[in-house]
């Protein structure tokens, strides 16, 4: 019916008379508070009471001023603290059913039946049990007649519970990422960065020991974004023999003048006996055998520490909010539920679904069925593992295939961090394949020049960890230069070109392809991969950079938020780059917890611009002395940067003062955050592969000759999948005046920080609400892989 296409808005779900309890429990893992920050908000938006249960299953069993109503200011300034701040505790009296009946006696007091659970997989096994026993408790409290009456009994019969998996090991099956894993990623990939700068000077093994005592995730998704020599994880142990390949690959790499090796273990690392693998053991062996200097370093607690990056603030938040929505939506028949993130959107999946796939996994192990273990994993964990192995060992030349095609790699625009972990992993894959590699430097520009030049394997070498682009960028377009490109296609014998960069590369392909009519030379296949911090490109939910970009902008917004307190109320103003495109400004107000963000997607005038000011004039009258709003650079030509610290300045007069910061070209820079790396790794590899498949399609009688759409593409992430598209299809969803797509998926997002900033708004929730089944993938589906 017309009904069902009907957007769904959350306002017609009202959470009036609801109490929800929040509780953290397990370990900490970063960015925690700010789903409970989330959590909070939303469920006072929605005019629910909510409760903090302190100490987590411990607090719920004490009692008392463990559980406490808490209030908007509550939660404020929690969103950039790491760890949690209503702590969380080990419990051993919640595994009882005496502990679980004064829990029960706890909550009910208060009127509290919906809690949200952000936790591991036994704390959130634990929530369901406690689901499933609570109305036999609460008969149980009414028979000892001094407890609750049958009124109670009644009133409060159902418990719903909402789960959120906070750990930073990401073993838990069914979401893509788990709130705290891009966090701890940050701390390895810190160390690894340091480390490698120490290693320039001396010729050295590091071995380094990161956390996963049952999953291996950590271990391979560093080692893949700093280009370890070799890994050790659980679920896929070495084959036997392994200590003999992995001298010779470390004595290999140091004859290539490699100054450093990097070999990172899991805790957890087995061999295929399920005999553990230590760094102490790894580093005897290469200390043995080799005489190399080698160092172990643990890592331990430190990668829980430091502040949340960008990617797990926005995940919880999103999370926090869609938690609250399932409590509100939650009936008696509904199972415990857990949110989770699968591509880039949140679903919600049956919890109990969730544990035991992940139990499946430790069993699998067990049992020596590892190449079951990893397929449990799910197909992201699959992709990482599958790419790792495809870069990081280069066969001998004797056993490559030899396809003499010739592919040339060049990147187009700004520089973006993560380009260089594209152009690495092209480079290899391309290698991999049979092909032989071209690097073109300065862009479009350095190609009519004929700066090209043959790239092998170990040119490479530690570019994942390098921003910026050692290739060389430059914005020009081919439009002018095509006679001159075209003769360098044809000294080079260039069958298929790779396009790493922003808008300018898209349009840049959309130039050749339709040049194809004039020139021979361009009827070869081409693909470009979306590197830019603006995250403009269509076809594409992520760019390449963008995500580093967006830490900039959080970290940069955390001190200057930190510099102010102490001083009097205070506004900060802050302008993002990203041309048209307000997603470094949406999202960067959303990871930093701001007042207002000023987009050029969605129209303001004066009236809002005052609404803004009298918000925040109400504001400082609480205990929360200072705002920050961010500001796109192009969001509207006259409410310039200057305007509006001007205008809040004068209005502001006797309340607050105003400071202003344009953030500029530090947010091109930097080195690349570990969701680039990985991002850019794995999206290249994809894209080369394509490559490959087009070549061997387009080769007829000694030529290759590709003139369709298809056989020019872009590749995105769009939703849940990495796709091809051809880049003439992509003109109908461009708009080129302003360079961006006319869609944007984020917007969808908009309202959550105007919720979480306390601005009355509509949020179309027609997305969520669906409770889905965990999927086993089939092998075909890995193909279509997710990050």
């Amino acid at each position: 019916s017309a009904m069902d296409h009907q957007p769904k808005f959350f306002e017609n779900l009202s959470g009036t008379g609801k109490a929800i309890g929040v509780l953290t429990s397990g370990g900490d893992a970063q960015g925690m508070n700010a789903a409970v920050r989330a959590v909070v908000r939303m469920g006072i938006y929605v005019k629910a009471k909510v409760y903090f249960v302190y100490e987590g299953y411990q607090g719920m069993v004490d009692g008392g001023d463990n559980i406490v109503e808490v209030s908007w200011e509550s939660v404020s300034s929690i969103l950039q603290v790491g760890g949690t701040v209503i702590g969380s505790a080990r419990c051993k009296s919640f595994r009882t059913r005496e502990g679980r009946l004064q829990a029960a006696y706890n909550l009910v007091q208060r009127g509290i039946t919906n809690l949200c659970v952000i936790g591991g997989d036994g704390s959130l096994t634990g929530a369901n049990l406690f689901r499933e026993e609570w109305s036999g408790l609460l008969e149980e409290l009414a028979q000892k007649g001094k407890f609750i009456d049958e009124e109670a009994v009644k009133k409060y019969a159902y418990l719903n519970i909402v789960g959120m998996v906070g750990s930073i090991d990401n073993d838990f099956c069914g979401t893509d990422m788990t709130i705290g894993t891009d966090s701890a990623l940050h701390r390895i990939i810190e160390v690894v960065d340091a480390i490698m700068t120490t290693a320039q000077s001396h010729q050295r093994t590091f071995v380094l020991e990161v956390m996963g005592r049952h999953c291996g995730y950590l271990a391979l998704v560093s080692a893949l974004a700093c280009g370890a020599d070799w890994v050790f994880i659980p679920e896929y142990p070495p084959e036997e023999g392994w200590e003999d390949s992995m001298c010779v690959k470390l004595s290999e790499n140091r004859a290539r003048k490699k100054r450093l090796n990097i070999i990172i273990v899991a805790e957890g690392a087995i061999d295929c006996h399920n005999k553990p693998i230590t760094s102490e053991k790894v580093k005897d062996l290469v200390v043995q055998r080799l005489g190399f200097d080698t160092r172990v370093t643990i890592l331990g607690h430190v990668q829980r520490g430091g502040t949340p990056s960008a990617f797990d603030r926005i995940l919880a938040s999103r999370m926090g909010v869609e938690a609250v929505l399932a409590l509100l939506e939650a009936t008696p028949a509904t199972p415990a539920c857990v949110v989770s993130l699968s591509g880039n959107q949140a679903v919600r999946l049956p919890l109990m679904e969730c544990v035991q796939m992940t139990q499946e996994v430790q069993k699998a192990m067990d049992e020596g069925r590892f190449v079951e273990a990893v397929r449990l994993r799910g197909r992201s964990f699959e992709n990482n593992l599958n790419t790792y192995k495809l870069l990081s060992h280069k066969k001998p030349d004797a056993e490559l295939p030899k396809t003499n095609f010739n592919v040339a790699v060049l990147n187009v625009g700004a520089p973006a961090a993560g380009m260089n972990a594209a152009v690495r992993a092209a480079v290899r894959v391309g290698i991999t394949e049979g092909h032989k590699m071209f690097a073109v430097i300065d862009g479009f520009e350095g190609f009519a020049r004929g700066k090209i030049k043959e790239i092998s394997w170990g040119d490479v070498g530690g570019w994942t960890g390098q921003g910026g682009s050692i290739l060389g960028t430059k914005r020009t377009l081919p439009a002018k230069y095509l006679e001159k490109i075209a003769d360098q296609m044809r000294t080079n014998n260039i069958n298929a070109l790779m396009v790493i960069g922003g808008f300018e590369a898209y349009l840049g392909l959309l130039e050749l392809s339709a040049a194809r009519e004039k020139y021979d030379e361009f009827c070869v296949p081409m693909v470009m991969v979306p590197a830019t911090v603006s995250n403009n490109v269509p076809g594409s939910d992520f760019s390449i950079g963008a995500d580093t970009a967006l830490n900039t902008i959080t970290d940069t917004c955390d001190r200057i938020k930190q510099s102010a307190s102490g001083t009097k109320r205070r506004v900060f103003i802050i302008e993002t780059m990203g041309g048209y495109c307000g997603y470094l400004a949406n999202m960067g107000a959303l990871a930093a917890g701001a007042d207002a963000a000023y987009i050029f997607e969605e129209q303001f005038d004066i009236r809002e611009l005052q609404a803004n000011v009298e918000h925040l004039t109400e504001k400082m009258k609480t205990s929360i002395q200072r705002g920050l709003v961010l500001r796109n650079e192009n969001c509207n030509e006259n409410y310039t940067t200057d305007f509006i610290y001007q205008l809040y300045s004068e209005e502001g007069k006797g309340v607050f003062d105003c400071r202003k910061n344009v953030l500029g070209h530090m947010q091109q820079g930097g080195a690349p955050s570990p969701f680039d790396r990985n991002f850019g790794t794995k999206i290249s590899a994809k894209a080369m592969q394509w490559i490959s498949k087009k070549l061997k399609e387009t080769y007829r009688k000694g030529k290759v000759f590709a003139n369709t759409d298809d056989s020019v593409c872009l590749l995105g992430m769009r939703r849940r999948n990495l796709v091809f598209q051809p880049v003439a299809e992509l003109k109908n969803e461009t708009d080129f005046v302003h360079r961006i797509p006319k869609e944007q998926w984020w917007l969808k997002l908009r309202p959550l920080m105007k919720i979480l900033a306390k601005y009355k708004t509509s949020y179309d929730v027609s997305d969520s609400g669906q409770l889905e089944h965990v999927a086993m993938h089939s092998p075909k589906e890995a193909e279509t892989g997710a990050i």
